[in-house]
């Protein structure tokens, strides 16, 4: 693991982004915005799964009606997705968002663009500027400028000089206006693209990052793609908040992009921790079934613990000697161990249960201390 990037810092509400804060995590709800009831719950959701930022779609005027009576009950800070119409980033500006997501290349007016900055700067609101591969030009637009057909004609690393350039010319605007709250992104599906752009825009820029694989699918297929490209730049030192996203519940996003950075060690675990043997030939129970059992009875625990759930004599007895409480489960039975102390062998149809007891008594003492 590499030191973190140096970088500007921005606030976000009271939640601060780049500098020496935390990598903080970031999802966005899949509700209308106007329904303000369901989109309120979904934030509360998102907040208790341990989401740090929540990004809304504001595409119409009644999405950014809702957003004073959506922020009043917001219990995180609140970004406002703004593609298009310029005005709706004025409007949620002016509800009280505390940053704003925006594509200077979908504003076709540069005053347009000024007027947005301009609110933004007044209300000490950042603004994040981001560049995907699919929207940065369109290949069939007839519009394209020459060289950028080229770039998109060469592959991979044009297309990082492409994204490049694009912001380049968004970054020349925000100068203009001597606005810097700024945080940048420039996302893909492709993860060998992503992890090249975010290199490549580190060396050349200090304002922080915002890590994602865009378009990245199903969770089946999206949660490696996604981990593919991010863990490779946090492990580079490189990344300041970050969205994992799927076409599902957002609420997968938020815990897997949080098993990310508690495996890399960048955020604290809050939660247990559940590990278990890769099954073989030698398991004598039906594994697979006992850690499901172990990892739904551990939801209700919200507590730092590492459990251990093996199968055989290989390697059984060291990962749970190794755990706060763990299983090392044979034919018929199973040997409970707590602070790598064997305590107890008890029959197979008891494992689960006596196991999640233990891991009860644990999480209160920790809490106790």
């Amino acid at each position: 693991m590499k030191p973190r990037r140096s970088t500007r810092q921005v606030m976000v509400g009271g939640v601060p982004i780049g500098g020496d804060a935390p990598i903080t995590i970031q999802s966005m709800t899949n509700t209308h915005t106007y329904e303000v009831d369901r989109t309120v719950a979904q934030i509360r959701a998102l907040a208790d799964g341990g989401c740090d930022l929540v990004r809304i779609s504001v595409p119409t005027r009644r999405d950014t009606a809702a957003l004073p009576e959506i922020l009043r009950q917001a219990s995180v800070p609140i970004v406002a997705d703004v593609h298009f119409h310029y005005e709706r980033a004025l409007e949620a500006v002016e509800a009280g968002v505390h940053k704003i997501r925006l594509n200077p290349g979908n504003i076709a007016d540069r005053k347009q663009v000024d007027r947005v900055i301009a609110a933004c700067r007044e209300r000490n609101v950042p603004i994040r500027v981001g560049v995907n591969e699919g929207s940065i030009v369109e290949r069939k637009d007839k519009n394209v400028r020459a060289y950028e057909k080229a770039l998109l004609a060469e592959g991979h690393n044009r297309l990082v000089d492409l994204m490049l350039r694009k912001l380049e010319e968004y970054l020349r605007i925000f100068d203009a206006n001597d606005f810097h709250d700024v945080v940048l992104a420039a996302k893909s599906p492709d993860a060998r693209l992503v992890i090249a752009a975010y290199r490549a825009i580190a060396e050349r820029f200090d304002y922080p990052l915002h890590l994602g694989v865009t378009h990245a699918g199903p969770v089946e297929t999206g949660r490696i793609r996604s981990v593919a490209a991010l863990a490779a730049l946090l492990a580079d030192g490189i990344g300041d908040t970050l969205r994992i996203s799927y076409a599902a519940d957002p609420l997968e996003e938020v815990a897997d992009a949080k098993e990310l950075l508690c495996s890399l060690g960048l955020r604290d675990r809050e939660e247990p921790e559940l590990i278990a043997c890769p099954t073989c030939g030698r398991l004598e129970i039906d594994l697979v079934k006992l850690v499901a059992g172990v990892r739904e009875k551990l939801a209700s625990i919200k507590a730092p613990i590492k459990v251990a759930v093996m199968g055989c004599v290989v390697n059984g007895p060291g990962e749970a000697e190794g755990a706060d409480v763990a299983v090392c489960a044979g034919k018929g039975c199973g040997v409970i161990y707590v602070r790598g102390e064997q305590t107890r062998t008890v029959p197979e149809a008891e494992m689960l249960d006596t196991l999640y007891e233990e891991c009860v008594k644990f999480a209160a003492e920790i809490k106790r201390h």
